[in-house]
């Protein structure tokens, strides 16, 4: 088989195999880390496999590229196209850069990661780029915050960073194209394990790998992936001259340069090879500590997809193939939340997520300290969980110990 073979197969073969076909030269299983800066031509402009310089392509990099697409396209659908950057952040910024110009508007969700809020408000509000906050789980004020002519993008978290709202990604794709924007899907939480947005009609989708699609806590990196046939919308061009969205980016990743180096790149392939297995007791063990949680009288409040008392949980056991790994609760006040904090043993008093190891942290203090004081401010008393693959019995018990 060859790398276009794999689009009917199932999620876990494709993102064993696709783009990672054995090296033609030795055999090897593993695709190599192609550790070179520049590449030998055979003459001028004769270039083997199309490689000149590794800012602008990388065959390992370009394996990830493939096997990230091949993740996020719907099973049997037309494919996508990846894009692997040096951050999540990355990523973002060469997205925007892509669709939007100054003068346009966004509308992102009112709870949305801080980092994301911080680059569209204060790198992007510089540039000229106008913003709107809104809760994305009320269609009507969705529809009431687009500005007919200027909306070009919706921004979307499901489940969001770190209240763990869900939205309706086919209901935001059609309010987004008939106001001629493009609706961007961040799928960080979700993983294409659990949630294929192009399917339901996003335009792009945005990953930071360093969570889960790494799931090591040993790389960083970014990732777009982009539909087949989207163009730019308001008839913008890209400096190339090119008028579709995949094209636009893979100009500014080479112009720009924020491109994953070729060992983030292997490393990140690799995670994304036991990606399905990894979410499966993720979200088991998430469940586990969600019910305990529930369950204890100095918790006031648990915030996780899969309990159904999730406002979210109908729409994502809709959408979802699963709820993931990710879990918020909030315990009465700032002075108990940064005290659970303190004194977990098995869970680790760290910042990101999706690693294999169970993370906890004061969002207000940490992750979202960029939003405070803003309409994205996350309540003082909130905790959340990055719940890993440890045995779910001692992630109960530690949390017991923490709050008890």
């Amino acid at each position: 088989m060859t790398t276009n073979d794999w689009t009917d197969a199932g999620f876990s073969t494709r993102s064993i195999h696709a783009g990672q076909d054995p090296d033609p030269t030795t055999g090897a299983v593993v695709p190599p880390v192609f550790l070179t800066s520049t590449y030998k031509q055979d003459g001028v402009g004769g270039l083997r496999g199309g490689y000149e310089y590794s800012r602008s392509g990388n065959p390992t990099r370009a394996a990830l590229e493939t096997a990230l697409a091949a993740a996020e396209t719907p099973r049997g659908g037309t494919p996508a196209r990846g894009f692997a950057f040096a951050s999540g952040l990355a990523a973002e910024d060469t997205l925007m850069r892509a669709v939007l110009r100054p003068g346009d508007h966004v509308i992102l969700p009112d709870d949305a990661y801080g980092g994301s809020y911080r680059l569209v408000a204060r790198v992007f509000g510089a540039w000229g780029v106008e913003h709107t906050p809104v809760d994305l789980t009320d269609l009507d004020a969705v529809a009431a915050a687009v500005r007919p002519g200027s909306t070009r993008l919706v921004w979307v978290e499901t489940p969001t960073n770190p209240l763990l709202g869900i939205s309706d990604i086919a209901a935001l794709a059609s309010l987004a194209h008939d106001a001629g924007a493009l609706l961007l899907v961040d799928n960080t939480f979700a993983t294409p394990y659990l949630q294929t947005p192009l399917a339901l009609g996003a335009d792009v989708v945005v990953h930071s790998t360093t969570k889960y699609v790494g799931g090591h806590s040993d790389v960083v990196g970014g990732a777009l992936v982009v539909a087949d046939g989207v163009t730019i919308p308001g008839g913008l061009v890209s400096p190339d001259g090119a008028t579709d969205v995949a094209s636009a980016v893979a100009f500014l990743q080479n112009a720009s340069g924020a491109v994953a180096d070729p060992f983030a790149s292997w490393l990140t392939l690799r995670g994304l090879k036991t990606l399905a297995v990894r979410m499966e007791r993720h979200q088991a063990n998430a469940l586990a500590v969600a019910r305990f949680l529930e369950s204890h009288p100095r918790v006031t409040r648990v915030l996780y997809p899969g309990l159904s008392s999730h406002p979210g949980h109908e729409l994502a056991a809709k959408q979802m193939r699963g709820f993931g790994g990710m879990v918020s609760f909030q315990v009465g006040s700032e002075a108990k939340a940064l005290d659970v904090v303190d004194r977990t043993h098995v869970f680790t008093l760290a910042e990101s997520l999706g690693g294999v190891e169970s993370l906890i942290e004061h969002p207000g203090r940490m992750t979202h300290a960029s939003v405070a004081g803003s309409a994205l401010e996350v309540p003082a008393d909130l905790v959340r969980l990055s719940v890993g693959i440890e045995d779910a019995e001692d992630l109960v018990a530690d949390l017991e110990r923490a709050l008890d």
